[in-house]
């Protein structure tokens, strides 16, 4: 099929590219980012008039709940969720039912996922096998499966023995590690440590939970030379090591997600168990730096962190309730809410989204290395087309996701997604 996408604002945060004009596909690719030649004759014509047109969205923390969770969550209503957010390319955690440890469990989620022609799907695998933080997983045989790279999900490694054995084996290959920075027994409360979860009674889970297991990691990174993505970061004072921690030269890197960069703990109030998240909300210093490091480049990405999560499961008292929230289809809503707020500018905004995650996974991305989160020329048309003035409302019953609860219910957005494209075929219109 031949495209042409007729008088959009073209952006592309990696090269700067800003430009009213048209682009042209075939054959899944981009061949023109600046109209159509002579002899371009389309089968489609999509008008993008007062429109963005950009790279798709990466997004690098999100849960499809397949294999094993399915009553939460399954790949077409996820993948539905993703096209429809304008997300092109997701990169799945180990942690479902059974864990990603085994080749043929990796091939099985990537060939369903593959079927369906929506967004591309880039699994994480096990560390260690079933995440319990023994043995090591066959690293070699899954990334030829199609892992990205191997996580132990919201399970920390308390061994440190056997992560700095991890680290050393994955550096041999050059393949990243990616750890939620979380002590183990300081990170067991449910909300974080503060006057708020004293006063509601609720566990908490210190700043220091977060700081000590960042200790460990660039410690061990210094070690083994690894490199080292940390997930989710939610504290200032992390931010701050993360800081030094690029200012040294160490091969580290980090995500925020859209929740520890709206939300506080104060947003908890009467223990609303939709604010029960992993990691805990945070008080509001904490956010702001949050916020500000996502626009300096201390944080190179945002994530939705989706995590479908059922009734049954969030329909609890809030420290029993399954931490978790549907984030997909709020994930450019949030970061274009984020960029006006924070006056970061729409490239940055947009390049959080696109260019650096897709930097972030590097070659792990094999022949999409090129073109991923980019707009270029021969490149794989996969494009977000959004309108960037179109007001929307946070409804939980009209997200695709299969998990409707999410801390941003009723929120007014800007920034509709009006069509996605993933190889140049039309995933998502919206009526």
């Amino acid at each position: 099929m031949k495209l042409l996408i007729k008088n959009g604002r073209v952006i592309d945060p990696a090269t700067g590219l800003d430009q009213v004009g048209d682009v042209a596909i075939a054959a899944g690719r981009i061949v023109s980012l600046s109209g159509a030649m002579a002899d371009f004759t389309p089968n489609k014509i999509i008008d993008a008039s007062g429109c963005i047109v950009m790279p798709g969205l990466i997004d690098l923390s999100a849960r499809l709940r397949e294999p094993g969770h399915e009553h939460e969550g399954m790949l077409e209503s996820e993948l539905a969720a993703a096209v429809a957010g304008g997300v092109t390319s997701l990169v799945c955690p180990p942690d479902t039912d059974p864990v990603l440890d085994e080749p043929g469990l990796v091939e099985m989620l990537k060939f369903r996922a593959e079927k369906m022609h929506q967004s591309r799907v880039f699994p994480l695998g096990a560390l260690t096998r079933a995440l319990k933080g023994e043995a090591l997983t066959e690293m070699v045989e899954l990334t030829e499966s199609g892992c990205v790279g191997f996580s132990q999900a919201e399970v920390p490694l308390a061994n440190t023995q056997v992560l700095m054995r991890a680290l050393q084996y994955a550096a041999t290959f050059g393949y990243s590690v990616w750890l939620r920075p979380q002590e183990l027994h300081l990170g067991r409360g449910v909300a974080a440590s503060g006057p708020l979860a004293t006063r509601l009674g609720l566990s908490g889970v210190p700043v220091a939970a977060e700081t000590i297991a960042l200790h460990t990691i660039f410690e061990l990174v210094r070690a083994t030379g690894c490199r080292v993505h940390l997930c989710r970061i939610s504290s200032a004072a992390g931010l701050a090591l993360v800081a030094r921690a690029k200012a040294e030269g160490l091969p580290v890197s980090c995500d925020v997600s859209i929740n520890s960069l709206h939300l506080t703990d104060v947003d908890i109030g009467y223990f609303d168990s939709r604010m029960r998240l992993d990691p805990p909300l945070r008080q509001q210093r904490d956010r702001d730096a949050l916020r500000q490091g996502l626009a300096d480049g201390t944080i190179d990405a945002l994530v939705s962190d989706h995590t479908p999560v059922d009734a049954d499961a969030k329909t609890l008292p809030f420290a029993e309730a399954e931490p978790g929230a549907t984030g997909l289809e709020l994930l450019l809503g949030l970061a274009c809410k984020w960029g006006e707020g924070s006056q970061a500018g729409l490239l940055r905004t947009l390049a959080v989204l696109t260019s650096e995650p897709a930097r972030v996974l590097g070659s792990a991305l094999g022949t999409l290395q090129a073109s991923a989160g980019r707009l270029v020329k021969g490149g794989v048309a996969d494009i977000c087309i959004f309108d960037p003035a179109r007001e929307w409302t946070v409804a939980s019953d009209a997200l695709r996701s299969q998990g409707k609860h999410t801390p941003f219910s009723g929120y007014e957005l800007a920034g509709c997604v009006r069509y996605t494209l993933v190889g140049g075929q039309v995933a998502f219109e919206r009526a």
